[in-house]
């Protein structure tokens, strides 16, 4: 069985040189050892641009009986530019069932994932920034009978766990100077270092373990 991964720049796998950037999809295989990781996400890429681009005939060629395909976007559909942006009631969810009509097709098992959340803070208050979007998945896995792993959820109960100040090791926050790749630092609330992409890593092996799809 082979675990394919459909995604965004939250989940894709990164260069040395981009230390300490690290997607989950990147880590996973830590947590799910002997089995094998085709990770096809990529930075930047809403279901509309991803499906445009032929990304999803990429992995079609690829999938055989039994795989996993984990479907994984919203970051880049919530985007305003038009190549990029769905409607979480019509277009997103339209398209999400294009990736899970795809891999049913081939006989692999689709799996939808809510996205990781974003760490910002308000008053003390680790806010919702998905606003319907990771709804639109939980419907559609409903609907659609396709297996959940409802990654926002729990990891949106970690990092507000973790605090304000402690959940800043979770995310792309570079001092000036700390690393060869960000020369004057980053400030970043979307994208994870290593200890943010292990704990979402993590979330998603447990969900795929209670599911009893490994």
């Amino acid at each position: 069985m082979t675990i394919f991964i459909c995604g965004d720049s939250t989940a894709a796998s990164y260069a040395p040189e981009r230390a300490p950037l690290t997607g989950w999809g990147q880590a996973l295989e830590a947590f799910l050892p002997g089995v094998r990781i085709a990770n096809h996400a990529m930075a930047g890429r809403s279901t509309k641009s991803y499906l445009a681009e032929g990304r999803l005939i990429a992995v079609e060629k690829e999938l055989q009986q039994g795989d996993l395909v984990l479907i994984q976007f919203t970051h880049n559909d919530c985007s305003e530019l038009v190549w990029r942006h769905t409607d979480p009631d019509t277009s997103f969810m339209n398209n999400l069932s294009i990736f899970v009509e795809t891999a049913r097709d081939h006989g692999a098992i689709p799996v939808l994932l809510t996205p990781i959340p974003r760490r910002e803070w308000q008053d003390g208050r680790l806010l919702d920034m998905h606003g319907g979007y990771p709804p639109a998945v939980r419907r559609l896995a409903a609907e659609k009978n396709v297996p959940l792993a409802d990654v926002y959820q729990r990891g949106f109960e970690a990092v507000q766990a973790m605090g304000e100040a402690r959940s800043r090791s979770l995310y792309m926050h570079v001092e000036k100077g700390e690393y060869p790749f960000y020369p004057d630092g980053q400030r970043d609330n979307t994208h994870t270092r290593r200890e943010g992409a292990e704990l979402f890593a993590r979330i998603t092996a447990e969900c795929l373990k209670e599911l009893r799809l490994i």
